[in-house]
């Protein structure tokens, strides 16, 4: 089973998160997969951001759901980047990408867009919300799904199962054997995140993860060779 490597919002140890620089940056790492957010901007396009407010990575302050892409456009996200909607960074990349959605709006705008461009064997979706996942698994038959966990316990496997995600992406200081055996008695794949020191790619290794999401291109070097 190959181990895949995943780059936080791009590479956003070395570059500004979820920037088409971040995710060039990626692919050019050799990344097997490249996590990014969405939210919908007022006038309803898909931004590429992770928090519901701009002050954080950009210039400006304010929830993104009160702007519009326009007005998004003439922030700073980083280094002169501009803030991105999801179909540049289709363009800009030819690395699969996982996208986590935030909520059922965002779910139905990813939808269309996957429709329109084909996308299902190229665009993983996933979320912490279960009402999300369930919503793009109905509108993108045979859309692969992971369901996110922070604060978990063996629950999230039932949950995962329950709303068809193929995968659990799991906050790797949580993680516990008790958990990965129930996620493999479910048939489901484990993706550890975040995952940046060589102690947390060995307990990766350890506990024989599908994969691991980190915010260094180096781990896609170290992972190979780590016991």
């Amino acid at each position: 089973m190959n181990f895949l490597t995943i780059g936080h919002r791009g590479v956003m140890g070395v570059e500004p998160e979820n920037t088409l620089r971040s995710f060039v940056a990626a692919q050019h790492a050799g990344l097997d997969l490249i996590e990014l957010d969405l939210h919908l901007s007022k006038d309803g396009a898909l931004v590429v951001m992770h928090d519901a407010e701009v002050d954080r990575t950009t210039d400006g302050t304010g929830a993104i759901a009160d702007k519009t892409l326009a007005e998004l456009r003439s922030l700073d996200a980083g280094r002169g980047e501009r803030v991105p909607v999801f179909e540049e960074v289709l363009d800009a990349v030819r690395t699969p990408i996982q996208a986590e959605i935030k909520d059922v709006a965002a779910a139905r705008a990813l939808a269309a867009v996957m429709h329109e461009r084909d996308l299902i064997g190229r665009v993983e979706v996933s979320s912490f919300h279960d009402d999300a996942i369930a919503e793009i698994a109905r509108l993108v038959p045979g859309v692969r799904t992971a369901l996110i966990g922070s604060r978990y316990g063996t629950d999230i496997v039932d949950r995962a199962v329950a709303v068809g995600a193929s995968t659990v992406c799991l906050n790797i200081r949580r993680l516990t054997l008790e958990i990965v055996e129930h996620a493999r008695k479910s048939g489901l794949r484990i993706v550890g995140w975040v995952v940046n020191t060589q102690d947390h790619l060995r307990l990766v290794r350890a506990l024989e993860l599908d994969g691991a999401t980190t915010d260094f291109p180096q781990i896609k070097r170290t992972g190979r060779f780590t016991a």
